[in-house]
């Protein structure tokens, strides 16, 4: 006698819930509310404060945090305990970040903000391996530039409103370090985020199409720990690694020497929405390069390689004439003096600005794809991207170290112009082994059923 299995198929609400791009749009959404208006918060230059110096220190904390965690430390916690349990680790210190500063405003406690840094680099490093896996890996690989680009337009979107926000809270200021309201705001943003963290779900409940759902990795700390030396080890990652490290390095001469100094309270937070909001282009440009259907994987990867390229030598060539114009200025006492009404002034600026935030999303939507274009798999990837955070983190710190030194602005120019161009150049290898899938070979391995709607009965 035979008997008949069916296995009983999703609740509506459960379908939408394990839906890759429920998850895509969630983690979006955190990305939105945490580290988006954290952007929003930096874009100000200073953080919004009048002497740069402990917000850059701080950000140095941060980022120093970030780098001796990411890899070793909460990459192998990520196969553990999976995505959920570490965006609430980490969710959370970005609001402790934002009152930090708030504190600082009355106190001026600098140590409080530095610390503050210090906590969030380690729960930003929860945090973003944790979306670097979800992002890559929750969707097939064809769809993979869509949902950076998705999620780029989604999380800028956030510094974007955040720094407009803040334009409108401080049009009016005439003192150079943005209210208390700023601060109060940013924070509930902030908390917000970290509560939709309870949304996102484990890989193994996630219904790819054509793919099927992860089987749990199951691994022992040994084997976690060998699977990531054998990963950091491989020379086509190793060629990623100056990429990496230079995905963050311009930021603090941008924000602090470009947007900081050269424009007042109101222009700077206007600035900042325009540089999130070129963001969200720049995302949205680089993940159709990169999703062409009628380009081979390959293919794609030497386009977005080439845009990556050229596009730096005339954004970064067109802020070589800018950086020479600025230390004139600056030699006459003029500083955090242009106002966005004054067009003959700072229409060339602004615009300088907006490309610059345009390139950053290219640089980093470029490094996730590379990254997705690895490996299918979420623990292998959560690895990944925990070299991506440590590297960049690392340089970041490096850049916000040397801008805290007070190191002349077209120093800090001319450094991050010469790293950008010549990880391009390393990174050659890599781009021309990227293959036409990674399905073939790790579907055994990682796939354990099909989506349950399309499963046929099992006969016994």
């Amino acid at each position: 006698m035979s008997t008949v299995t069916v296995e009983q198929p999703l609740s509506p609400m459960r379908r939408v819930y394990t839906n890759p791009w429920f998850q895509i749009l969630m983690i979006s959404f955190i990305c939105f509310c945490c580290p988006g208006m954290y952007n929003a918060l930096s874009g100000l230059g200073g953080s919004g404060q009048v002497d740069p110096t402990v917000a850059a220190n701080a950000t140095v904390a941060l980022l120093a945090a970030t780098a001796g965690t990411a890899l070793f430390v909460v990459g192998p916690i990520f196969d553990r305990v999976g995505p959920r349990v570490c965006l609430l680790i980490g969710g959370w210190t970005y609001a402790l970040y934002s009152g930090s500063l708030l504190s600082f405003n009355h106190n001026h406690n600098g140590a409080f903000v530095i610390a503050s840094g210090a906590i969030l680099g380690i729960g930003a490093s929860f945090l973003w391996v944790s979306q670097g896996a979800i992002m890559t890996t929750y969707v097939p690989e064809n769809q993979k530039g869509r949902a950076i680009a998705t999620f780029w337009i989604i999380f800028n979107f956030g510094g974007g409103i955040g720094s407009l926000a803040s334009f409108g809270l401080n049009f009016n200021s005439k003192i150079g370090t943005v209210s208390d309201s700023t601060y109060i705001a940013l924070m509930v943003i902030m908390l917000v985020g970290w509560a939709a963290c309870v949304f996102i779900c484990n890989p193994s409940a996630v219904r790819i199409k054509g793919v099927g759902t992860f089987a749990e990795e199951g691994s022992n700390w040994r084997q976690i720990i060998r699977l990531t030396l054998s990963i950091v080890g491989d020379w086509r990652v190793f060629c990623m690694f100056p990429l990496f490290f230079c995905a963050n390095v311009f930021y603090s001469y941008q924000q602090n020497d470009v947007n900081g100094l050269t424009f007042n309270i109101r222009t700077r937070s206007l600035n900042g929405a325009l540089y999130w909001f070129a963001q969200m282009f720049g995302g949205l440009i680089m993940g159709f390069l990169l999703d062409m259907p009628f380009l081979g994987r390959r293919w794609r990867a030497i386009l977005g390689w080439v845009t990556l390229f050229t596009t730096g030598l005339a954004i970064w060539g067109g802020g070589y004439a800018f950086q020479l114009w600025s230390d004139r200025r600056q030699a006459k006492g003029l500083k955090q003096d242009i106002d966005y009404t004054n067009g003959h002034l700072s229409a060339g600026p602004i615009i300088l600005y907006i490309c610059y935030g345009a390139y950053d999303a290219l640089w980093q939507s470029f490094c996730y794809w590379l990254i997705g274009a690895r490996s299918n798999s979420p623990a292998t990837t959560a690895i990944l991207v925990g070299g991506y955070k440590t590297f960049q983190s690392t340089g970041g710190a490096m850049a916000w170290r040397i801008n805290a030194l007070k190191k002349s602005a077209m120093t800090q120019f001319a450094m991050d112009w010469g790293l950008c161009m010549g990880s391009l150049v390393i990174a050659i290898p890599t781009v021309l082994s990227i293959t036409s899938t990674n399905v073939d070979s790790e579907v055994a391995g990682t796939v354990v059923k099909e989506d349950q709607e399309d499963a046929k009965p099992a006969i016994a």
